[in-house]
């Protein structure tokens, strides 16, 4: 097995990064100093706070935008990080959209783009980036999924398919890479104060707490540490897990 090179040399990608979750691990791994890349779409405002957050770390930090749906610009996103000398020992698939509504409302085209972003988005930036981790025999890929992957959600059947898959994804893959020295773990988060959580007005926000043994949402900075402590050099005996930090609602 190839010693990695020392974690805070090592360089870390967050699809998805900008803000939410995603901002709070891009600045928990900034706070020692490695290499950070910032994954975006459209929120480039966003994505540059949260760079400026991290950099006051001394971290060094690249954003960069690609449609998760598209394999070309994928492709040109690991051009960019290869030309900037940033290529990931760590990749986090945290970007990802959501719907709320009856199943019998989904149109055909929601269905496919939610597929498109959680799931197929999750798969070529995975193959995209798994290489080098392969041929260096070191590596973590950790994906965002959510408790609803496990346990489904009324109300919300297109994303918790969605998600399931990205759980299933992640066990398939953790059995493929184990040989190279690369795990695969997903993270699935119960209900987190953030802005997917906008549509949901205070009594219904409250209603949830209630159905939570721990009373509350939980805060992206709760994720952020689970995802980096699953990051770890320390922390390669555990893959293909599917842990869900969700105050005791799902047990």
């Amino acid at each position: 097995m190839n010693k990695p090179r020392p974690f805070t040399e090592q360089t870390v990608l967050i699809m998805g990064g900008s803000r939410g979750i995603g901002a709070a691990i891009a600045e928990r791994f900034s706070m020692v100093g490695m290499n950070v890349v910032i994954h975006y779409l459209q929120s480039h405002e966003a994505a540059n706070e949260t760079a400026r957050n991290c950099m006051k770390h001394g971290a060094k930090v690249l954003t960069a935008t690609a449609d998760l749906r598209s394999k070309e610009q994928i492709m040109r996103l690991q051009e960019k990080l290869s030309h900037h000398e940033m290529v990931p020992d760590i990749l986090v698939n945290n970007a990802g959209i959501s719907q709320y509504g009856l199943l019998s409302d989904v149109t055909e085209e929601q269905w496919d783009d939610m597929m498109s972003v959680n799931l197929k988005g999750t798969f070529l930036t995975t193959q995209q980036f798994m290489g080098p981790m392969i041929r260096q025999k070191y590596g973590r890929i950790i994906n965002v999924s959510s408790i609803w992957g496990i346990s489904g959600a009324s109300c919300e059947v297109a994303y918790s398919t969605a998600k399931g898959g990205v759980n299933a994804f992640t066990k398939a893959l953790a059995k493929e890479l184990a040989p190279s020295n690369v795990t695969v773990n997903a993270v699935a988060p119960g209900a987190v104060d953030t802005q997917m959580m906008a549509n949901f007005d205070l009594s219904e926000k409250a209603a949830i707490e209630n159905e939570i043994p721990a009373g509350r949402l939980g805060q992206p900075d709760e994720i952020a540490s689970l995802v980096y402590f699953l990051a770890l050099p320390e922390s390669g005996y555990i893959t293909g897990q599917i842990i869900s930090p969700n105050g005791g609602w799902l047990t």
